[in-house]
C-alpha cells in the first residue's frame, strides 16, 4: 500500500514537467539590414570601400561630424576596415535609423604624435537616413518576438564633401527586412 501511496503522489509530479524553454540559435531574431556596395561604373561588380567607418547616431543634426578627435574620443579606438558589404542594426522602437558612413577614414595627428589635442579624422562622410514600418511577428513561446521592417526606403545625405555614395538600390519594390540570408540595398560608389 506504501508503494501505492507514494506512486500516486510522485505520478502527478512527473507529469507536470515541462522541458526547457530555451530559444535554439537556429531560430530567426530581428535582422540587420544588409548592404552590398558596389562598383558605380559596373552594377554588377562588387567594389570593396576603403578605410570604412559606420557610425550610429541618434541625432542627424551632428551632420556632417566635427573632425576634431579629443583625447577621450572613441574614434581613437577605430580604424577603417575594407569591406563590400555591411550589416547595419535598425531601431525596434523607431521607424527611423541614421548611420554616418565615413570612407577613407584615418586619424592625422597633424604632425605632433606626442600631443593628442590637434588631432583629426580626414574621409568623406555621408549621412544614411533609413525609414521604415515596424512589424512584430511571434516566434515561439522561447524566442518571443522579432521585429521585421517593411516599405524599408534609404536616403543620402552628402554634406559638404561631395559624394561617395552614388546610388541606392533596393532589391525590391516595398522592400521587407526579414532575414539576414540576403542583401537588402546595393550602394554603388
Amino acid at each position: 500500500m506504501k508503494k501505492l501511496l507514494t506512486l500516486f503522489l510522485v505520478l502527478p509530479l512527473l507529469t507536470t514537467c515541462e522541458r526547457d524553454d530555451l530559444c535554439p540559435e537556429s531560430s530567426p531574431t530581428t535582422p540587420n539590414m544588409i548592404i552590398d556596395f558596389v562598383d558605380n561604373n559596373i552594377l554588377e561588380n562588387s567594389k570593396n570601400v576603403f578605410g570604412l567607418v559606420v557610425l550610429g547616431i541618434d541625432d542627424p543634426s551632428v551632420f556632417p561630424l566635427n573632425t576634431s578627435v579629443p583625447e577621450d574620443s572613441n574614434l581613437r579606438g577605430v580604424s577603417g576596415e575594407d569591406t563590400n558589404q555591411i550589416f547595419l542594426p535598425l531601431k525596434t522602437t523607431e521607424d527611423q535609423t541614421h548611420f554616418i558612413l565615413i570612407s577613407e577614414f584615418e586619424i592625422d595627428d597633424n604632425g605632433t604624435s606626442d600631443n593628442l589635442a590637434d588631432d583629426f579624422f580626414t574621409g568623406n562622410q555621408e549621412l544614411v537616413t533609413i525609414n521604415y514600418t515596424r512589424n512584430d511577428v511571434y516566434v515561439s513561446r522561447a524566442c518571443g518576438y522579432k521585429t521585421i521592417f517593411v516599405n524599408t526606403n534609404v536616403t543620402i545625405d552628402q554634406g559638404t564633401d561631395g559624394p561617395w555614395i552614388f546610388q541606392t538600390i533596393p532589391q525590391n519594390d516595398n522592400l521587407i527586412i526579414e532575414d539576414e540570408t540576403i542583401t537588402h540595398y546595393t550602394f554603388s560608389h
